[in-house]
């Protein structure tokens, strides 16, 4: 679908959402999944995109492709629905680094912006970086920390999964490993 679609569709749904609500009540009130905005960019701001609703999950992930991909001990991800996500402004240049596998950047700052590969059909997972507010969806797990290099540790108390947390699988631990 070409982004200024997917852009209309997706303004579409946010104004709809904030046209629901109807004026604001004192006091919590409940989950509206559906009003929910969040915005990104690259660095240098060539690229933008919005998503609405909730992520699937936030996740910390320890693998060597993805520590390679953003040259760093860990790549923090934000995964989506891609009917949830929509560019708003550009559109990123694509790598394929292994056989279904595609991994988004900013062709004119460099920045990672997202990956998508065939494991996760209908789903687009964005760089943590990229958020304009990245306190608004903190990390609720780690992935593959069978790969996390050794003199690396985030002293956090979340599950950590020897791969994914998908289909059932279970944590191997929370929390850092003892000693560190």
């Amino acid at each position: 679908m070409p982004a200024n679609v997917k852009v209309a569709a997706a303004s579409a749904a946010t104004t709809r959402a904030r046209s629901a609500k109807g004026p604001a009540a004192k006091g919590p009130s409940p989950k509206r999944t559906a009003a929910i905005s969040t915005t990104g960019h690259c660095q240098c701001r060539a690229i933008e995109y919005q998503f609405t609703g909730e992520p699937k999950w936030v996740m910390h992930c320890h693998c060597e492709s993805c520590r390679r991909a953003v040259s760093s001990a860990v790549a923090t991800y934000i995964g989506v629905r891609l009917e949830q996500f929509s560019y708003l402004k550009g559109e990123p240049a694509i790598y394929e680094s292994s056989p279904g596998v595609k991994r988004y950047f900013c062709a004119k700052c460099g920045s990672p912006m997202a990956y998508a590969g065939a494991r996760w059909p209908g789903e687009v997972h964005l760089f943590h970086g990229t958020l304009a507010d990245p306190a608004q969806w903190p990390p609720t797990a780690h992935a593959h920390v069978t790969e996390q290099v050794q003199w690396f540790e985030i002293s956090d108390h979340l599950p950590r999964y020897a791969a994914t947390s998908g289909k059932g699988a279970k944590p191997m631990r929370k929390g850092p490993k003892r000693g560190a």
